[in-house]
């Protein structure tokens, strides 16, 4: 499977790393070359030896998605450390590109609620930090 992930942070770039391990095809387009460096963590060899891509660019650019192998891409990961970034780039790779499976990475509890209501798949780090703490209280109380 051909996954394509914008954002290489510590999310992006864990999930990346998990993905090439586990036999996946990955690429990974992101705005700084030097977080090119987070892929090769834990790494006994260079990204692309291993079996990587990455891409300099910005995820909404046309250009840069291309280069990156959204023509290709079976798996569409939005991880950037922005909601609207996410969900912009998110839709125009579900729509434009017509990729299979599109996951984003939304903040905002109530704007992942509503965008997985319109068929994006969300992550929401932040609503499950919510159960859980609730989760917590309701054990201890």
């Amino acid at each position: 499977m051909f996954i394509l992930i914008v954002g290489a942070g510590r999310v992006g770039s864990s999930v990346a790393r998990t993905a090439l391990a586990a036999g996946h095809t990955v690429s990974v387009l992101d705005e700084d070359p030097l977080s090119h460096e987070r892929l090769e963590v834990g790494l006994d060899t260079t990204w692309e030896e291993a079996g990587g891509r990455f891409t300099v660019g910005h995820g909404m650019e046309v250009d840069a998605l291309t280069e990156a192998g959204i023509l290709e891409a079976d798996v569409f990961i939005a991880s950037t450390d922005g909601d609207n970034t996410n969900l912009t780039i998110s839709q125009i790779a579900q729509r434009h590109y017509e990729v299979e499976k599109v996951i984003v990475r939304v903040m905002d509890p109530a704007r992942a609620a509503w965008y997985q209501q319109q068929g994006l798949h969300t992550i929401c780090p932040t609503q499950h930090a919510i159960e859980m703490f609730t989760s917590a209280l309701g054990a201890i109380a």
